[in-house]
C-alpha cells in the first residue's frame, strides 16, 4: 500500500525521498502550485536570504558612498526585486520536483485531507500502511481589529506588495519582525517596531544589543500594545494604534507587516490529538496518537526551524521502515540576518555568562570600524572542564562555521583540544580565537 506523505517542504520531501530510497511506494501530496520547498523556499528562509541581500548590498555601497568612495548611493526597487525572486524561487522549486521524482517519489498536486488513518484528496481516498503528516505552520495573526484591510501583511502574504512602502509599522518582536525591520529600514522605508513584550524575548543580552545596533534608524516599542489597525473607508491601512503604560499612540503608516509568530498548520486534519497550541501531539519516533500516523516538521510546534524539520522528517521515515533512531542533538544553531550575521548555540545549561570581545575588522566589516559595528563574539565554557557550552557570533558571515560549532558543543568538545588551530586570515569571526585564549589560560592555571 506503500506511505502517503502530506506536505513538501523540508520535513515532507526528505522522509519521502528517504522512504523511496529504502524500497518504499511513496506519494507525496502538495497543494502549493507554485510547486515543491514548502514554507522555506516560498515564504521564508528563502525569502529573507534574497532581500537581505539586496538590503545589504545598499547598505554597504552607501557606507563607501558616504567615505566618497562611489559616487552614489543606491535604493532597492522592491517591485523588481520581488518579480526577480519569484523566477528564482520558480526556479528552485522546478529543481526540488525533479529531484524528488527521480527519487521515486510519486508528487501529487492536490490539498489532501487526513481523517485518523484515512487519506483524502481530490475526491479520491487513499490507503497507505503509514501516514505522515508535514504540513508546516503558517502565521499566526493576533486578535485585533483592522488585520483584514488592504496593505496589511504577513510573511506568507508579502509578495503581493509590489511596491517600496514609505512608513511601515511591524507587529511582533522575534525574529521575522526584526529581519524584515532591516530589510525595510534599508530599502528606504520608515520603520516602526510594535512588541508586545521585550525585542527578541529569550535570546541572549549580547545578542539584542547587538540587533538593536544593526537597526538603527528603526523606531522600537517594546512592552506596547497593539489597539487597532486603522484604515480609511476605501479599506485601505493608515496607522496603527498602540498602548505603552497608560498612555496611546497612532503611528501612521501605509504598510502594516504582521510577524507575531507561527502556529501549527492542522486545518483538514482530524481524529490526531493535538497539543494546548493546535501542534499534533508525537513521541520520540514521530508517531502520533494513532497507530501507524507520524507527524513531523513545524506540524509538531516549535522551534519553527527547517534544520530542525529536516531532521523530524528522517527521523519519522527511520520510525517507518524500522530503522535505529538517531538521537536529536542538544544544541541547535541559528543565525538571525541582518546587517551581520548573529549566529548563536546554547546548550541547555549554558550560562549566559562568558567571555566577549568585538569581532575581529575583515571582510566585510572593515568599513564599520568607524561605527564600532564589527560584531561581538561570545564564548560560554564549563569553567571546570572546559567544555564548551555556547557561543554567539556576530559579524558579516558566521552562519557556516555556527554549525561547526554547535557540533562541537555536542560532541562536548572541550577547548583544552585547540592547541592545534590555526585560523584562516583575516576572518571577522572570533569565537574561534575565544577558544584557544580559553585553553591558554586554563593551561597557565
Amino acid at each position: 500500500m506503500g506511505v502517503a506523505v502530506i506536505g513538501g517542504g523540508p520535513a515532507g520531501r526528505i522522509a519521502a525521498m528517504r522512504l523511496a530510497a529504502h524500497g518504499k511506494e511513496v506519494i507525496l501530496f502538495d497543494k502549493r502550485p507554485e510547486g515543491l520547498g514548502g514554507q522555506c523556499l516560498h515564504e521564508g528562509c528563502m525569502v529573507i536570504c534574497a532581500q537581505n541581500d539586496a538590503a545589504r548590498a545598499c547598505e554597504e555601497t552607501r557606507t563607501l558612498h558616504r567615505f566618497g568612495i562611489t559616487d552614489t548611493a543606491p535604493r532597492i526597487d522592491y517591485a523588481c526585486l520581488q518579480e526577480k525572486m519569484a523566477g528564482i524561487q520558480e526556479t528552485i522549486a522546478g529543481v526540488l520536483d525533479t529531484e524528488t521524482r527521480e527519487a521515486g517519489v510519486t508528487v501529487v498536486c492536490e490539498d489532501a485531507r487526513v481523517e485518523g488513518k484515512r487519506v483524502y484528496a481530490g475526491g479520491k481516498e487513499y490507503a497507505a500502511e503509514a501516514v505522515l503528516i508535514a504540513t508546516g505552520s503558517v502565521p499566526r495573526i493576533p486578535a485585533i481589529p483592522g488585520t483584514g484591510l488592504s496593505e496589511v501583511y504577513t510573511a506568507h502574504s508579502l509578495s503581493r506588495l509590489r511596491r517600496s512602502p514609505r512608513r511601515m509599522v511591524i507587529i511582533g518582536s522575534g525574529v521575522i519582525a526584526v529581519e524584515y525591520a532591516y530589510i525595510f529600514h534599508a530599502a528606504g522605508a520608515e520603520v516602526e517596531i510594535v512588541a508586545r513584550s521585550t525585542l527578541l524575548r529569550g535570546f541572549p543580552g549580547p545578542l539584542v544589543k547587538g540587533a538593536k545596533k544593526d537597526l538603527e534608524g528603526v523606531r522600537i516599542h517594546e512592552e506596547t500594545e497593539t489597539i487597532a489597525i486603522e484604515g480609511t473607508g476605501a479599506g485601505a491601512a493608515t496607522g496603527v494604534r498602540v498602548r505603552t503604560g497608560g498612555s496611546e499612540e497612532l503611528i501612521p503608516c501605509d504598510t502594516v507587516l504582521i510577524a507575531a509568530g507561527l502556529i501549527p498548520r492542522t486545518d483538514g486534519i482530524s481524529g490526531i490529538a493535538l497539543g494546548p497550541n493546535g501542534e499534533i501531539r508525537v513521541n520520540e519516533r514521530m508517531e502520533t496518537s494513532v497507530p501507524g500516523v507520524y507527524a513531523a516538521g513545524d506540524v509538531t510546534g516549535p522551534p519553527y526551524l527547517t534544520p530542525v524539520a529536516r531532521r523530524e522528517g528522517r527521523t519519522a521515515a527511520d520510525a517507518i521502515l524500522g530503522l535505529p533512531l538517531k538521537p536529536a542533538p542538544a544544541c541547535i544553531p541559528q543565525s538571525i540576518r541582518l546587517r551581520h550575521e548573529h549566529s548563536i548555540a546554547l546548550h541547555p545549561d549554558a550560562d549566559e555568562k562568558g567571555i566577549i570581545i568585538p569581532s575581529p575588522a575583515g571582510p566585510g566589516s572593515f568599513w564599520l570600524v568607524p561605527e564600532r559595528n564589527t560584531g561581538r563574539s561570545l564564548l560560554m565554557t564549563d569553567t571546570t572542564t572546559g567544555r564548551m557550552t555556547g557561543f554567539y557570533e556576530a559579524a558579516p558571515q558566521s552562519s557556516s562555521a555556527a554549525g561547526y560549532l554547535a557540533y562541537l558543543i555536542n560532541r562536548e568538545f572541550s577547548v583544552d583540544e585547540m592547541d592545534m588551530f590555526t585560523e584562516v586570515h583575516p576572518s571577522t569571526e572570533g569565537v574561534a580565537w575565544l577558544m584557544r585564549y580559553c585553553a591558554e589560560q586554563r593551561e597557565d592555571r
